[in-house]
């Protein structure tokens, strides 16, 4: 018999509507691995009564057959097909009945009275919260090695550990979440993607994620980092299973969320087993030159030529200004981070210094005490790019190639439906290794920026594993609301292929 924690979303809500098990046997499993698993440092908050609570409820409401999910599925979904079912959420959504911290001693302690969109959407399919995921502070990071907060079982901040390999870094800043459900702690996870962020720990942990088309989801409750960046997507083991998440975490929020999209929800369910016979899948030149690793490339070759078993076709296209996306993302984004972190000043909310002279002492002291490097360091950068005399050199300059990167993408959207290529240059690397050198972090993301700048969905997905036996993704790009052609294109690969189904050895 299969393992509870092995059963994917799709499969475990299945046996949950066939009451094979109950939600309560279901949560009282995932608790109990992710307390034996603390070692891996993914959960900082965990609540049990609050889990068992709702896990009760949803069992009331299927034995009663009122269940209130309406989730799809290829698996047979009908109207509350994700009741009962479990996840955990990055420690970037606002929950009321946890902690919301961002990984920051800014929030250190603080309890939000309202619950973001998404959490709240989730909850209103019968999904059921394990609790908070670690992340990189305010999901300033690549490594999840910047994180404030202490986990669970643990005295003091302590990286998140990649469970294939616990000397390496999952990938951040949606480093808790990826690690997580590689390490079946948890059936998904919420994460959130800036500049690639759901995309490379998947890639880094082996798992599936999906970013999608910027304003799909609502950023209501998501402690924002960079607002014309940041989206909320799911992180799961297959492509089904980010389909059924999706579905249920997006559409429009006009009153809450001024970005969101006036586009109604779709079950991305639906079009999963469409055939791809005839696809044409760009190929970008500029994502395999100089940079990257020749194993990387090796494993993404491999499952573009798995594309063409399935009657795929390869075309070669070309994203010019692929280069240029570090720079421009590096100076988009601190600078809407400098704005959006203003509000943390000790007086309404979060952490205050104990000891100041006026009113701007304290907002130094503060600031000073409650922001870790990375979040000063990218504070700075923004101030700087905006400040008088430097917001037309760079600020303005950085906006409009930003819309020649997205022009790029529109030119290769003419010769083909999808875009592949790898998520990183390389494979997960050693904690500690490029702690001293944020530069080295920042050129990991060149492959993952441009859809970010672009607004495009991009996904991650299992494509093997490269040195050290460590996972490899590969990167689908989509064109603007394309991500059910997305997770069509993944599902057919994941039927072909095992990758997704591999597990870290001890989990």
């Amino acid at each position: 018999m299969t393992a509870l924690h092995d059963l994917s979303v799709a499969q475990l809500a299945a046996k949950l509507r066939a009451k094979d098990v109950s939600a309560t046997e279901t949560a009282q499993h995932f608790l109990a691995r992710a307390r034996a698993h603390a070692s891996l440092c993914t959960f900082v908050a965990i609540d049990e009564e609050v889990t068992l609570r709702q896990a009760a409820a949803a069992d009331v409401r299927l034995a009663k057959g009122t269940a209130i999910g309406t989730g799809g599925g290829t698996g047979g979904g009908t109207a509350g097909s994700l009741e009962g079912v479990p996840i955990a959420h990055k420690d970037i959504f606002a929950t009321k009945d946890f902690l919301t911290t961002a990984g920051s001693r800014m929030l250190e302690g603080y309890r939000s009275p309202f619950n973001s969109t998404i959490v709240s959407k989730l909850e209103g399919q019968g999904i059921i919260t394990l609790g908070k995921l670690n992340c990189d502070e305010f999901a300033m990071g690549s490594s999840n090695e910047n994180s404030a907060v202490a986990p669970v079982g643990h005295t003091a901040p302590t990286p998140v550990k990649n469970p294939w390999d616990i000397t390496r870094i999952p990938g951040g800043s949606s480093g808790g979440s990826a690690a997580a459900v590689a390490a079946r702690l948890t059936p998904a996870a919420t994460g959130t993607d800036t500049g690639g962020s759901i995309r490379q720990p998947a890639s880094f942990c082996g798992i599936t994620g999906i970013k999608p088309t910027y304003g799909r989801a609502s950023r209501y409750g998501m402690v924002a980092f960079a607002s014309s960046l940041d989206q909320a997507g799911p992180m799961a083991r297959t492509a089904e299973d980010c389909a059924l998440l999706l579905s249920a975490m997006c559409g429009p929020d006009l009153d809450r969320d001024s970005t969101s999209l006036d586009v109604a929800a779709e079950d991305y369910t639906r079009s999963l087993n469409d055939s791809i016979e005839g696809l044409r899948i760009g190929v970008p030149k500029e994502f395999f030159g100089e940079g990257l690793s020749a194993d990387v490339r090796t494993a993404v070759d491999a499952a573009l030529n798995e594309y063409e078993k399935l009657g795929a076709k390869l075309v070669p296209v070309s994203l010019p200004r692929t280069e240029l996306s570090i720079p421009v993302y590096y100076i988009i984004a601190p600078a809407e981070a400098s704005s959006n972190l203003s509000r943390f000043d000790g007086v309404k909310f979060g952490h205050r210094a104990e000891k100041y002279i006026d009113l701007a002492d304290m907002y130094k002291k503060t600031r000073a005490e409650g922001f870790g490097d990375e979040v000063k360091r990218r504070i700075m950068i923004g101030a700087y790019v905006l400040s008088h005399g430097y917001y037309d050199a760079y600020y303005l300059q950085a906006q409009k190639i930003r819309r020649m990167i997205a022009d790029d993408f529109q030119q290769a959207f003419t010769e083909c439906d999808v875009i592949a290529g790898p998520v990183a240059p390389t494979v997960a690397w050693k904690i500690g290794e490029k702690s001293d050198d944020p530069v080295a972090n920042y050129l990991a993301d060149i492959f993952t920026l441009p859809a970010s700048l672009a607004g495009l969905p991009g996904m991650s997905l299992p494509a093997g594993f490269g040195a050290g036996h460590m996972p490899v993704g590969m990167q689908l790009i989509g064109n603007y609301l394309q991500e059910a052609r997305l997770l069509n294109v993944a599902h057919r690969f994941q039927q072909a292929t095992d990758w997704h189904v591999r597990k870290p050895e001890g989990f």
